[in-house]
């Protein structure tokens, strides 16, 4: 309560302050319409969803990983109780099948899967786009649940500068400092820098490991622009490091002869080209080249465990597109898009198990050919249509062929569809670095590539009720798997074992998510949504009987229920933001008999079969800056025990991977935003 009462007298001073300043302005009259922070297009044949930075700034929001509180579709969560790493689920399966993507440029891939989302922050995005099912065939073959597009703030139109200061009840301490200028006509630069700092490790549940590790994560990137006619160049360069340290803290490890301790150390260089040329204005016609390198490399510890790794991609996309307009009465646009793309992946990896060693040194080089076609029927037809095909230097030929549709056949009514097919290059290590943190002995198969079909359809209803409007929307997907990467916790307590599910005669993988989701504004500025989401993943793994049986996969949680308000004052002084999350627990791996074993204390059953979290977040407005303050998991919801064996952690039971609920508890942070406006 103390944390409390110092963060709201700072809040309330710094309020004051600034309302004492504000009193010396002349304010300017203003009519104004509240902007809708998630948009989904009515016209469009994708299921995509554009969260603005409207959204955005309805939470705490450091970094991508915290963009979807207020979603309904994508969770994100811890995958251990030892690193702080998250990772998020789209459609029931983990991030691994979601492409996420930076300004249709490689993102968050290969080395990058385990801390990727932390090293986006938030006050950088100015929006991100998330899709459902099968996305566009120009874009690559790697979506297999959804892609995320995450666009950034543009030099052209972002201000000439801007501040996002904040600080946390747990004091990690973030700064973000953006501007973007004119240069010359037509060219223009931004800079965009990041730092968080936590210095303070804490211990809540006093087993002697910090509850989060100690950060410090430096983050800069510059970026170019510029226009001449109708050509088009941009130019982007990013360098981050990222230092993590964890573990057994000092106060408990000074009487330890040898603490169990996690040094996490990340160095990462990036950089993208794009050039654009419209050759003809009439028909839209144009070429478009990208390129994108980025060069990833880490250094980390846990405990006796050592993995050393790094990874250099490179990637090209060049694409020819073509627009016409077709005959008749009916308004129906046409467009056609080719070309070709080459990735390369080089990675040098060493895993030190203890009595085990893996080098699993690789490289992967896999050029492609795709063509995609679009209508657009007047307001009533939308239809996406492409087809891949790539070769892999690891995995040989295939084809990726993906369809979406969109047909409105009233105003009220919109019915979407798709159909495609995902394929991804399994990293065994870096997608499931959430074991790294155990005792647990790996077996590696030969890794083959993963391979997937998703459908889905969906419906969206447009109801008037009189003046306002409320959007009721049903969704189902699949997810059909021709073989996937198995992380077999089940056969061994002590033991993870990571193979194909090809390698089990009969074996299957799927996923089914359904979801149902309300939204409307009630009163002018105050709007609601309320969602749930029911998924059903399953995958043939072998028990500690050694009988393989298909199950509910562990640690995948079967729903999600979700209601979210916000209240926006007239004239834009206040902003009030509620969000309550209902989530379901899932299921434990053979061996833990009980919920009890990790949860609620050692030993002592205690079954859960749902939890709630609670967020809330006040806003004032200024003229040129704004102040918040809100709180996270204000149910103090958490696993009070989520490291197995934490007196121990050299021994055979040590396990901080049975993770499937919140492992901090409530905590509260107080921030600061500052834009200087662009002249006119």
């Amino acid at each position: 309560m103390k944390k409390l009462a110092v963060i709201l007298v700072c809040f309330l001073s710094a309020c004051m302050a600034a309302q004492e300043a504000s009193d010396f302005q002349i304010e300017e009259v203003t009519i104004v319409q509240r902007k809708k922070g998630k948009v989904k297009s009515r016209t469009d044949a994708f299921d995509t969803e554009r969260v603005n930075t409207e959204e955005l700034c309805r939470a705490a929001c450091c970094n991508l990983s915290e963009a979807f509180e207020t979603s309904a579709s994508v969770d994100v969560a811890y995958s251990d109780a030892a690193t702080g790493a998250k990772q998020i689920r789209l459609l029931g399966l983990s991030g691994t099948y979601v492409q996420l993507i930076q300004e249709n440029t490689p993102a968050v891939r290969g080395l990058a899967q385990n801390f990727g989302l932390e090293y986006i922050p938030g006050p950088w995005m100015s929006s991100v786009q998330v899709s459902k099912g099968t996305s566009s065939v120009i874009n690559g073959y790697e979506a297999t649940s959804g892609q995320i597009n995450v666009e950034l703030l543009k030099p052209q139109t972002q201000n000439p500068l801007s501040l996002n200061l904040m600080m946390n009840s747990e004091l990690m301490a973030e700064a973000n400092i953006m501007g973007g200028w004119e240069l010359a006509p037509s060219l223009y630069t931004g800079v965009l820098a990041h730092y968080t700092g936590g210095f303070m490790a804490m211990d809540e549940n006093h087993d002697s490991f910090a509850d989060m590790p100690k950060v410090q994560n430096a983050n800069l990137a510059n970026r170019w622009f510029y226009k001449h006619d109708n050509y088009t160049f941009q130019a982007f360069v990013r360098g981050l490091y990222d230092r993590r340290r964890g573990g057994q803290i000092t106060h408990h490890s000074s009487s330890m002869s040898n603490p169990y301790l996690i040094n996490l150390n990340t160095w990462r260089v990036e950089g993208f080209m794009k050039n654009g040329y419209v050759y003809d204005d009439e028909s839209g016609s144009s070429v478009a080249l990208i390129t994108a390198v980025s060069y990833h490399d880490l250094n980390n510890l846990y405990g006796a465990r050592t993995w050393k790794a790094n990874q250099l991609n490179a990637y090209l996309n060049g694409i020819w597109q073509r627009n016409w307009e077709g005959t008749g009465e009916v308004d129906n646009d046409h467009r056609l898009s080719a070309g070709v793309s080459v990735n390369f992946d080089k990675y040098g990896e060493n895993l030190q198990l203890s009595m085990i060693n893996y080098q699993l040194d690789r490289y992967e080089v896999t050029p492609g050919l795709f063509a995609e076609y679009s209508l657009k029927y007047d307001e009533i037809l939308s239809l996406v249509a492409g087809v891949r095909a790539d070769y892999s230097t690891r995995y040989g030929f295939f084809v990726t062929p993906r369809a979406n549709i969109r047909y409105t056949p009233f105003e009220w009514w919109t019915i979407r569809a798709s159909v495609g097919m995902g394929y991804r290059s399994p990293n065994a290590i870096s997608d499931n670095a959430f074991i790294l943190p155990s005792s647990r002995v790996l077996y590696l198969s030969d890794i083959k590539q993963e391979r997937a079909v998703n459908t889905g359809i969906s419906t969206t209803f447009y109801i008037p009720l009189g003046s306002k409007e409320l959007q009721l929307s049903a969704e189902y997907y699949y997810t059909h798997f021709l073989n996937s990467l198995v992380v077999d916790m089940d056969h061994d307590k002590h033991a993870v074992h990571i193979y194909n599910q090809t390698d089990l005669p009969g074996a299957k993988s799927f996923a089914h998510s359904a979801q149902i989701e309300a939204s409307i504004e009630v009163l002018r500025g105050w709007t609601w949504t309320a969602a749930f989401r029911w998924t059903d993943v399953e995958q043939t793994t072998i028990g500690a009987d050694g009988i393989a049986r298909l199950r509910p996969k562990a640690l995948s949680n079967r729903f999600k229920g979700l209601i979210t308000t916000s209240y926006q004052t007239p004239l834009k002084k206040w902003q009030f933001d509620v969000t309550a999350q209902f989530n379901g627990i899932s299921r434990l791996p053979d061996g833990f008999t009980a919920m009890g074993d990790y949860l609620g204390g050692y030993g002592t059953p205690k079954p859960i079969t749902w939890y709630p979290q609670l967020m809330a977040q006040i806003t004032k407005y200024f003229r040129t800056c704004s102040l918040y303050l809100g709180a996270e998991n204000m149910t103090n919801f958490r696993q009070d025990s989520p490291i197995i064996g934490a007196d121990d952690p050299y021994g055979i039971d040590f396990d901080a991977s049975m993770v499937c609920g919140p492992t901090t508890g409530w905590k509260i942070y107080l921030g600061f935003r500052y834009d200087l406006e662009k002249k006119e």
